[in-house]
């Protein structure tokens, strides 16, 4: 009963929804504007070595990796971590890449002549990551504009009451607010930006937009059997008809991708926590968007083209 009549309430309350998105952007950008994008290594350039034990008793403990970081006068972040197989270890980052420090923090890893299985050893250039920033920045701006032309051409023969190119840009509005939101959480959290944190915004943009365009294609059906009918059906009316037949198959999905990113959240590596962490954000937003914001937005371009 709430499936059925849901979508009456989001057609007639839709200011309610985009004013409530428009407050959380706002709040993600005051956020990023705040505190600031932490970048990792492979952005501002550094190394990092990941290192793993499988006797807990060879483990030393963080305080004691702590001194002696301080003692042999290396600036690094410790955080520790837990393998896909249960063995603990630690992930030490530093801006330092010479082969000195390399050694250096392997030495501090050592307990009892004793050395930790190294899992990785990763070092990048300031240059190198400085040209991975602005192509990932290139990506997404890209990926956005591929979008819009992608909707425009797809529903070229939409052209009443609302234009193909202004599904596009309603699609691409939804998305900015996709990637803002969970930037802006991740932000809060002090989540370090990563390639795979990347990763994961680019296929925020694939996941959100597939969402939006089952809508959308939805309404493009209704419109055509309207129209082949005779049917004068007013468009508002056409949206929340498109949305009830669509949201129970949007939020059903989302349900079956967000145990799956839990699961890889809590139980899977350290390496790819902050991939499972940036889709399962963008899961829950892009699915919200989805029915709340991309469709509403078009019977409001609507209502002020009425008006016009």
């Amino acid at each position: 009963m709430v499936l059925t009549n849901s979508h009456m309430f989001i057609t007639k309350y839709r200011k309610l929804f985009i004013g409530f998105s428009a407050l959380l952007v706002l709040v993600g950008v005051i956020i990023v504007s705040v505190k600031g994008l932490d970048y990792g290594i492979e952005f501002t350039g550094g190394s990092v070595l990941e290192v793993s034990y499988e006797d807990p008793a060879t483990q030393p403990e963080l305080s004691e990796l702590k001194q002696a970081l301080a003692s042999n006068e290396l600036d690094a972040s410790i955080q520790p971590f837990q393998t896909s197989t249960g063995t603990n270890g630690y992930l030490l980052r530093t801006q330092n890449t010479s082969e000195e420090n390399r050694i250096a923090l392997i030495s501090v890893v050592t307990k009892d002549k004793t050395i930790g299985q190294i899992e990785r050893y990763n070092s990048i250039g300031p240059s190198v990551g400085k040209e991975l920033r602005t192509k990932s920045l290139y990506a997404l701006i890209m990926v956005s504009i591929g979008i819009i032309f992608f909707v425009a051409y797809a529903f070229r023969r939409v052209t009443q009451p609302v234009s193909s190119w202004k599904y596009g840009m309603v699609a691409v509005i939804a998305l900015l607010h996709d990637i803002i939101i969970p930037v802006g959480i991740l932000t809060l959290l002090g989540t370090e930006i990563d390639t795979l944190y990347v990763v994961g915004l680019l296929s925020i943009l694939g996941l959100s937009v597939n969402d939006t365009i089952v809508v959308f294609d939805r309404i493009r059906e209704s419109l055509a059997t309207n129209q082949e009918k005779n049917k004068n059906e007013d468009f508002i009316t056409t949206v929340g008809n498109s949305i009830k037949d669509t949201i129970t198959r949007s939020i059903f999905t989302s349900l079956t991708l967000i145990v799956v990113l839990l699961a890889l959240y809590f139980r899977g590596p350290a390496a790819t926590q902050t991939l499972s962490l940036v889709l399962l954000l963008g899961t829950i937003v892009g699915t919200y968007s989805s029915i709340f914001l991309a469709s509403p937005l078009l019977t409001l371009l609507v209502s002020k083209d009425s008006k016009k």
